[in-house]
């Protein structure tokens, strides 16, 4: 085979292996395909003997990179709860129409040391919800000795249930075979106490108590499918 004649071939499978990627590389956002709720209104602001606690303040732990975050969401929702004993829940939503690697969500145990946290333990955990289980992070944090802040989240990618970098991809794969680039949703709640095991119980019957209280298809696009 001479020179010419395999500097032909190459260019030829370069070319082919190009319109592959191309052909495979994801156009369609899957957020324009599904109904997603509009977290504000969807979201009550009472229920279940909580209740809005609008003195509190915002829940989202980066005020100073508000900015940058409006940049990856499209939705952001963060209130303080507080029940009749007095005990206060703060949780945060946000929503990314584009789940691609670099537009991905922030994950707590990134977030929460950005701005001065400590985290102290990261485990798996497993959250009793209206019909089923939910696997969830807990997350033990603190910022300096005087705010210990448990933290308990989970996500979604597209319709399905996500936690572990192993899963999301095969999730973003799966969407990706399909020509279309994957949605997602970050639920995190959190308290300040000392007693995590308390405050993580608490954290349990608030989340319980708020997916009770939403509508099916509300419920359904935060919590995803587990049969990924």
């Amino acid at each position: 085979m001479n020179t010419t004649r395999r500097a032909w071939l190459a260019c030829g499978a370069m070319a082919l292996a190009a319109g592959s990627a191309a052909a495979l590389t994801p156009r369609r956002r899957l957020a324009a395909l599904l109904e997603r709720p509009e977290l504000e209104r969807a979201v009550p602001r009472r229920f279940a003997g909580w209740q809005l606690d609008a003195a509190a303040g915002a829940a989202l732990v980066n005020p100073r990179q508000q900015a940058a975050l409006e940049r990856l969401y499209q939705q952001m929702l963060a209130r303080t709860y507080r029940n009749e004993a007095g005990e206060r829940v703060m949780l945060a939503l946000t929503y990314g129409a584009d789940q691609r690697s670099d537009m991905a969500l922030h994950y707590p145990e990134v977030c929460y040391p950005a701005q001065g946290f400590a985290v102290r333990s990261n485990r798996a955990g497993v959250l009793r919800v209206p019909g089923g289980h939910l696997a969830v992070r807990r997350l033990e944090t603190a910022l300096g000795t005087q705010r210990p802040e448990p933290v308990t989240y989970w996500t979604t990618i597209g319709e399905y249930h996500s936690l572990g970098s192993v899963e999301r991809r095969l999730i973003e794969l799966r969407y990706g075979l399909r020509g279309l680039i994957p949605d997602g949703y970050l639920v995190r709640v959190s308290s300040i106490g000392i007693d995590s095991a308390g405050e993580f119980a608490r954290q349990d019957r608030f989340v319980a108590a708020l997916l009770q209280a939403l509508a099916p298809a509300t419920r359904l696009a935060l919590t995803g499918r587990t049969d990924a």
